[in-house]
């Protein structure tokens, strides 16, 4: 079989190492491919440190459209990001019938269901394992690993920042602003974090893992997104208390009405193992009606890490490019005519169990005031602690956990608690998941 002829769109971080990997372990790659992979061009706007990393290895250009119109490149590899340039560059690379990969997640969270259509229009791969979860094979598990399994739920540590400043904020009792500034300051935080730490990033890679799960289309713009924050030392350390980690989770579960769609902190029980995954770490749970649950576990990000998924993308597209396009496995995971379109559930028909804590005035009859307003919803308590008040204040903090409910039903309760002349400020609100 002829050598295949890659061109790289950006050798930054991800690229760089792309580069690398492909060169360092060509012999190997090229044993497990049944043919040669070459990078061929390289694509990138400093072209002085590009030519300095490539050296005479490729041809340079600081135009990406060079590469993907070139007759001789097969796979364009996508990695500049953003939404704009890059699904122009994407969408030209596969009118000119060229395979790509990408791990662009919020190209895909947004404009995927486009950029499949028109890949199955020309017959061309499109692939994208380094869009979640850095070096986890978690898209390879969910499209072929797991292809025998209706999915019933998805539940992941997929932010690598969001988790090391809980991580951070737990060990060491400090608060979210300045565990993020030494997120920032070790490389782990951009200087504008707000992708990050509102978890727009994980719900993106949530929108990838929930549409080949669950066979639906890209629904980005329905999933619910709260990020960490907010997010206090106390209530980690109240949780700690009660036996629970607080963890940015991305949640996909399958209900009878429709699929849940929803990135937020979480309560998770701390003897799971999911809830001791620390620092910048990713991982993620599946749970087949099958398999049961499964869990991967790895680095999220990272120069290497990514570059380990990108090119065994490479690897995937060059062992199926004789392969008769009806018999490759669908980009979905399902048929792209099989897609369901069942529904994303609004956050407000959300089921779970919930973490309030309030702050009331130390006085008699206040509890029950309380628990009846609960009660009046259908709202049952798991577990309550009432804290001591310090000396010489009049309030105290009140913890309860719930059983499950559904979101509108606490979100009215809230309404009328906070409404409760002895009750201090707002109710915090974190959900729970015991994920069994």
């Amino acid at each position: 079989m002829k050598p295949i002829n890659v061109g790289l769109l950006g050798i930054g971080t991800v690229g760089g190492g792309t580069f690398t990997v492909l060169s360092r372990n060509q012999e190997e790659i090229a044993r497990r491919a049944g043919c040669a992979i070459t990078m061929k061009m390289v694509a990138d706007k400093d072209l002085d440190r590009a030519k300095r990393l490539v050296g005479e290895r490729a041809l340079v250009t600081a135009d990406a459209g060079e590469v993907v119109d070139h007759k001789d490149i097969d796979i364009v590899v996508e990695l500049i990001g953003g939404t704009t340039i890059a699904k122009e560059l994407i969408l030209r690379a596969i009118a000119n019938g060229k395979h790509v990969v990408t791990a662009n997640k919020a190209l895909l969270a947004q404009h995927g269901n486009e950029i499949f259509a028109a890949a199955q229009e020309k017959d061309v791969m499109v692939a994208f394992e380094a869009a979640v979860g850095g070096g986890i094979p978690i898209i390879k598990s969910l499209r072929e690993g797991l292809t025998a399994n209706r999915i019933e739920w998805i539940a992941g540590i997929i932010n690598g920042t969001s988790n090391f400043i809980l991580s951070e904020m737990r060990e060491k009792g400090a608060g979210f602003d300045e565990v993020l500034k030494e997120a920032q300051r070790l490389g782990y935080a951009e200087a504008d974090p707000t992708f990050d730490v509102e978890g727009v990033d994980a719900a993106h890679k949530l929108t990838i893992m929930a549409a080949i799960g669950f066979g639906i289309p890209m629904q980005f713009s329905a999933a619910y997104v709260e990020g960490i924050s907010r997010l206090t030392r106390a209530d980690i350390a109240y949780a700690e208390e009660l036996g629970y980690r607080i963890k940015l989770l991305g949640i996909a579960k399958r209900k009878p009405k429709g699929i849940e769609l929803r990135v937020h902190p979480t309560l998770i029980p701390a003897r799971r193992l999911i809830a001791n995954v620390e620092g910048v770490m990713n991982a993620i749970l599946v749970k087949g009606d099958a398999v049961g649950q499964t869990m991967y576990y790895g680095a999220g990000a990272g120069a290497e890490p990514t570059a380990s998924a990108v090119v065994a993308d490479l690897v995937d597209v060059a062992r199926m490019l004789t392969a008769d396009p009806e018999h490759r496995v669908p980009h979905l995971a399902f048929q792209p005519n099989r897609l369901s379109d069942i529904p994303i559930l609004p956050i407000g028909e959300v089921e779970t169990s919930y973490y309030l804590r309030l702050r009331v005035m130390d006085r008699p009859g206040v509890l029950a005031d309380i628990t009846r307003i609960l009660a009046d919803l259908d709202i049952s308590i798991d577990a309550m602690v009432q804290k001591e008040p310090h000396e010489g204040e009049e309030q105290v903090d009140i913890i309860m956990l719930t059983h499950q409910t559904v979101e509108k039903h606490i979100n009215a309760a809230i309404a009328r608690i906070e409404a409760l002349p002895v009750v201090a400020g707002k109710v915090t609100r974190i959900r729970l998941e015991q994920l069994t």
